[in-house]
């Protein structure tokens, strides 16, 4: 998805070197953008194998490369490396997810300060940009919270970030990214703001009912997840939760897989003296995230749902995205999940190359420019909308 999109808009950010500890997928890849002639205009696309998690190779492969820019959209437990190469290099380091160590779930909140953000002076010192969490969500969501608070409201009470996929990829079942990943989100505890403090709770304790655009109604549960963490941090709001929905059969075959201890990050023996983690096993047997794209049909929606107060009247407003899996497929090989989360930092890449978001600091997405980020975000596949008192209507025009 990132290779298609930067293979679009190759004019401004020029030859693309895409990495892998498999060379054939990289190839596929780009097989796949030559195919659907993806190139804006000719330049070099090369495959390379590598392991991100060795340091030395990565800053190895930037220097060879000549590369500026590095979008990580590999595993979240390779974003240290990655972002160490990056320190090391002087190259723009974007990513799309908090990272992670395998044998650690659910660390102390705010997430970010166990990682990343101990290197905010270092990146300041050096003048290295670094992005966190520039995908959808976080990364999108992000931008319209900042959004939210620049342009709609005086003061802001809640944020509810609701991820709807009302999407049918039609297996028994699977995940829509990294089984890994996503399984590791949801068997610990759940995090969230609320009163300006920290709260647990159970994964699936928690529930609402929305009533969305396109999407309709939806049974969302809360989650704990990325965005929250560096929002709490940057934005003076007292409650920011995140919200996911799930379906009954999703939830019931979660809830079977964990009560069985499948979804365990820690190894165990078999009878036969071999050492596995479980996580990792039912990952192996489940279906790859990429081979849904070609079946997969209907929606997603995600937003955040924004309640405060705007010149001393109580507002309320919905900041949003729909995307459809069968376009996103039609465009790019990919279903739309890997869409709208693709698509985001390839279009942050083109304002760090523009110099609009080169901050030469470490910074997460709500420290920047909103508004040229959802502008670009609307002319490369993913529009922003809002709905509110005066109806539903594009992001940037005026309410009625």
């Amino acid at each position: 998805m990132v290779a298609h999109k930067c293979a679009q808009h190759n004019d401004e950010l020029g030859r693309i070197a895409i990495a892998s500890r498999n060379i054939s997928k990289c190839q596929a890849i780009i097989d796949s953008v030559q195919a659907r002639g993806s190139l804006k205009q000719p330049a070099e696309i090369r495959a390379y194998a590598l392991d991100a998690l060795d340091v030395e190779a990565t800053k190895a492969l930037i220097r060879e490369t000549e590369s500026q820019i590095v979008i990580n959209v590999g595993s979240a437990f390779l974003n240290m490396s990655v972002l160490r190469a990056c320190m090391d290099t002087g190259a723009a380091y974007l990513d799309t997810a908090i990272h992670e160590e395998p044998g650690k779930i659910c660390e102390t909140p705010p997430w970010y300060g166990n990682y990343e953000w101990k290197h905010l002076a270092e990146c300041e010192e050096k003048g290295v940009t670094a992005i966190l969490g520039v995908g959808f969500d976080p990364g999108v969501v992000n931008a319209y919270a900042a959004l939210a608070q620049q342009k709609y409201f005086d003061k802001i009470e809640s944020i509810d970030i609701l991820d709807v996929n009302a999407g049918s990829h039609g297996k028994y079942f699977a995940t829509n990214f990294d089984p890994e990943i996503n399984f590791r989100e949801f068997t610990g505890q759940v995090y969230s703001w609320q009163n300006a403090q920290w709260t647990t709770n159970r994964m699936f304790e928690v529930k609402r009912t929305d009533d969305l655009p396109v999407v309709g109604e939806q049974s969302l549960y809360l989650t704990g997840h990325d965005e929250v963490h560096s929002l709490s941090k940057h934005l003076d709001v007292p409650n920011i939760r995140f919200w996911m929905s799930f379906g009954e059969h999703y939830i019931n075959v979660f809830t079977v897989l964990k009560n069985l201890g499948l979804l365990s990050e820690q190894p165990v023996k078999t009878a036969e003296g071999l050492e596995v983690v479980p996580l990792k096993v039912v990952k192996a047997v489940l279906p790859d995230p990429a081979s849904l794209a070609p079946g997969y049909t209907g929606k997603t929606c995600i937003g955040d749902l924004v309640k405060g107060t705007k010149d001393g009247k109580q507002t309320e407003l919905f900041i949003y995205n729909v995307a459809d899996h069968e376009e996103a497929y039609a465009e790019t090989d990919s279903q739309g999940i890997s869409y709208t989360a693709g698509v985001p930092p390839v279009a942050a890449a083109l304002l760090v190359a523009r110099g609009e978001w080169d901050a030469q600091r470490m910074v997460n997405v709500e420290q920047l420019p909103a508004e040229p980020f959802l502008a670009l975000l609307d002319v490369m596949g993913l529009p922003t909308r809002i709905k509110d008192e005066h109806g539903d209507r594009a992001w940037d025009e005026k309410a009625d």
